[in-house]
């Protein structure tokens, strides 16, 4: 089953101190492209977020955003370090004491230890990153279902509208030879008019019969199409990256439709071809969604 690139999900995760919730959400694109918004102390967690999004997300335009909370304080600020509060008090009543200051110690004076009082972030963000990627799979598993549901979609409109391709290229298979015919009598009875003498020239009547039959002959060309179309549903049941691979083979279906409009000698096989590239155009329209 196919994918569509375009998608939305939302995870959430717990425990007694935190909450974390992960939203991502997902558009076309040619390849797979990953926009993050992180709390601050999770930046150094980036690149491994990413790989993360990468290993089960092929191709699509990803925006990632998750959000920390402790208890109602939105993020997660780091936490004080008891000992190195400590360690820094202790230094300013000695350093007091050897230059003979007799000014108290102020909350001021600590905080110029700042760097060492809290809890180191990378610290904080390995014994949550369990958690957050609890919430982010959780955010992947929803948008994989919604992209699922789509494909699904996308998959039904498209057989159809290959059915609807096969039908005309039948049509035109059935009827081709006999257009050439029709067209040729045509010719000959316009020539007659003009010609008196034309009913002796049988040779050079079925010579140019054979020519023409061989100009609009698009026998190749149908069963070239029937082949793509053909490769187009095998394809949509192996979903692997099935977008590019189904944009190429659209490619080569239009080629084979143009050269038999091109060939074209009758109205009603005119007709079918156009219906043919309208076909294959929605077709084009609908593969851009596809992963």
């Amino acid at each position: 089953m196919i994918s569509s690139m375009t998608g939305y999900g939302k995870g959430f995760a717990a425990n007694d101190e935190l909450s974390i919730e992960a939203e991502i959400k997902s558009v076309n694109s040619r390849f797979l492209e990953i926009s993050l918004k992180l709390p601050k102390y999770l930046l150094n967690k980036e690149l491994e977020i990413k790989e993360r999004l990468k290993s089960k997300i092929k191709r699509g335009k990803i925006y990632l955003a998750v959000t920390v909370k402790k208890g109602d304080v939105l993020e997660k600020f780091n936490e004080i370090d008891p000992d190195s509060v400590k360690y820094a008090l202790n230094l300013l009543k000695d350093i007091k004491k050897a230059a003979k200051i007799k000014d108290k110690v102020k909350l001021s004076d600590i905080l110029l230890f700042q760097n060492t009082l809290f809890k180191d972030d990378n610290e904080q963000a390995n014994q949550e990153m369990d958690l957050v990627f609890q919430a982010i799979d959780e955010s992947i598993n929803e948008l994989k279902k919604m992209r699922d549901a789509e494909g699904l979609e996308l998959e039904k409109d498209l057989r159809n509208r290959l059915e609807l391709i096969e039908d005309a290229v039948n049509f035109i298979e059935n009827n081709a030879n006999l257009s050439v015919i029709n067209y040729f009598e045509k010719i000959k009875e316009k020539a007659a008019q003009l010609y008196s003498d034309f009913s002796n020239n049988t040779d050079r009547l079925n010579l140019e019969l054979a020519l023409l039959a061989e100009r609009a002959d698009v026998t190749e060309e149908c069963v070239r199409l029937k082949s793509h179309i053909k490769l187009f549903n095998e394809t949509l049941n192996k979903p692997e990256e099935a977008g590019r691979k189904l944009n190429f083979i659209v490619q080569e279906m239009n080629r084979e439709a143009n050269t038999i409009n091109s060939k074209s000698i009758s109205s009603e096989i005119s007709h079918k071809g156009i219906l043919i590239k309208e076909e294959i155009e929605k077709i084009r329209e609908q593969i851009q969604n596809i992963e």
